[in-house]
């Protein structure tokens, strides 16, 4: 048995990478933090109950659950950080605000805050998002709480793109749907719960047959049942917005709302994101489960795995006592390290670019290299017994240096290696 093996997707970083990622996470916290997002870091565990609260029954699957010897009371290893900071913001950010406020009483509550929240983190997980991905990524992301409406939804996108663009991350594709669509629409056509959960599970797998077959078999008005088949061929570019409107035009102001939401959304990115592509897909039903309304997924062009991903989740925050509009977005580390172009400037102070210094005990030499490190430079000590250091290039590199620290006439000298 080799018990240096990892389990099937659980990663750990060697220096090369671990530098990489660590400098990119600085990075983003940075970033976040020009546009007022403050870092919270959340447990690693926490009791079942919070960290599956708003989220749905996919992320319980997704959890793995360990007992708590103190209580017997179950706990989990968080899959997603989400739920954590949406219980930081309700229960220990916002009591100020009315617990039994509703999300669009909230948002005009003069108590209400609004708290924007950011956070890095491993995550750990049941299964991998893809065939042989991780089990074990690094989530970023930011969340906006406290607000519902255009400014904060277009806020926390153009902060999820901004971050892509400063790690020059190119050909990226912006696709945007809105729960409301298909929630108006079902309303509409007056579905039961049961025939609403079929539909929207037949709308998330794009099963168009489908589709068309169970439409028929519920012998619906046909206005009602030409929109049920008209949504899921709605996708494109947002010039598609215009046309739903027209396919869609009796379906109610629900959906009405969704689509010159959609629309308003598509063009402020359109001015701010100039090489940005957008895909409108008003049948996008990933997340509908606990999704209130726009919902955003960043992808490359001619990669099939999602780089970034979020939406708005109103009301999340009412489990824990105190019901918030939020939105947010999240990503993985790993991943944005792997797509970035931009992370040679990110770790040029991670290069061999360290100075090598004589092991000798001299109360003027660890001076000067107090002064070194102070300054920023990267000093590491030769431990072995030669006091004068005469190695090549390549041995120098081997430690990650390019420099030597020389003593002459009784100074300390940096010399190119």
């Amino acid at each position: 048995m080799n018990t240096w093996l990892l389990p099937a997707g659980i990663n750990e970083s060697l220096p090369d990478e671990a530098e990489k990622l660590e400098a990119l996470r600085r990075h983003i916290v940075d970033l976040y933090a020009t546009w007022g997002y403050r870092l919270v870091m959340p447990p690693l565990v926490e009791y079942m109950e919070s960290l599956k609260a708003g989220i749905g029954t996919q992320l319980d699957l997704q959890t793995f659950k360990i007992t708590d010897q103190e209580n017997g009371r179950m706990m989990g290893i968080r899959a997603d950080i989400t739920p954590q900071v949406a219980r930081i913001d309700a229960h220990r950010l916002s009591n100020n605000t009315p617990s039994n406020t509703t999300a669009s009483e909230n948002t005009s509550s003069k108590n209400t805050t609004i708290n924007r929240l950011c956070y890095i983190g491993t995550v750990l997980r049941t299964r991998s998002d893809e065939q042989g991905g991780s089990r074990s990524p690094v989530q970023v992301g930011a969340e906006l709480f406290g607000h519902a409406g255009i400014e904060s939804d277009s806020e926390i996108i153009s902060l999820m793109l901004e971050t892509l663009d400063s790690l020059d991350i190119k050909d990226l594709v912006l696709d945007l749907g809105h729960v409301g669509l298909a929630s108006g629409l079902a309303d509409y056509a007056q579905l039961d719960d049961s025939q609403k959960a079929h539909y929207f599970d037949m709308l998330s797998r794009k099963s168009i047959p489908e589709i068309e077959t169970w439409v028929t078999q519920l012998d619906l008005p046909s206005a009602a049942a030409d929109m049920l088949l008209a949504l899921p061929m709605l996708s494109g570019s947002p010039d598609i917005i215009d046309t739903a409107k027209t396919s869609l035009k009796n379906a109610g102001k629900m959906v009405l709302d969704a689509l010159d939401h959609l629309q308003k959304i598509s063009r402020l990115l359109s001015k701010c994101f100039t090489g940005l592509t957008l895909h409108i897909d008003l049948a996008e039903m990933r997340g509908y489960a606990y999704h209130t309304g726009i919902m955003y997924t960043v992808y490359q062009t001619g990669r099939a795995a999602s780089i970034a991903q979020g939406g708005r989740y109103d009301g999340i925050g009412k489990a824990f006592g105190n019901s918030r509009p939020a939105i947010g977005f999240s990503s993985d580390l790993r991943t944005l390290a792997n797509l970035s172009f931009g992370t040679t400037q990110l770790i040029n102070s991670l290069a061999v670019n360290g100075i090598l210094i004589p092991n000798i005990q001299d109360q003027a030499l660890e001076q000067h290299i107090k002064e070194l490190r102070a300054q920023g430079e990267q000093v590491i000590r030769y431990l072995g017994k030669t006091q004068e250091l005469e190695l090549s290039a390549e041995q120098l590199k081997s430690y990650g240096c390019n420099r030597v620290l020389h003593q002459q006439n009784d100074v300390w000298v940096v010399k190119q290696g």
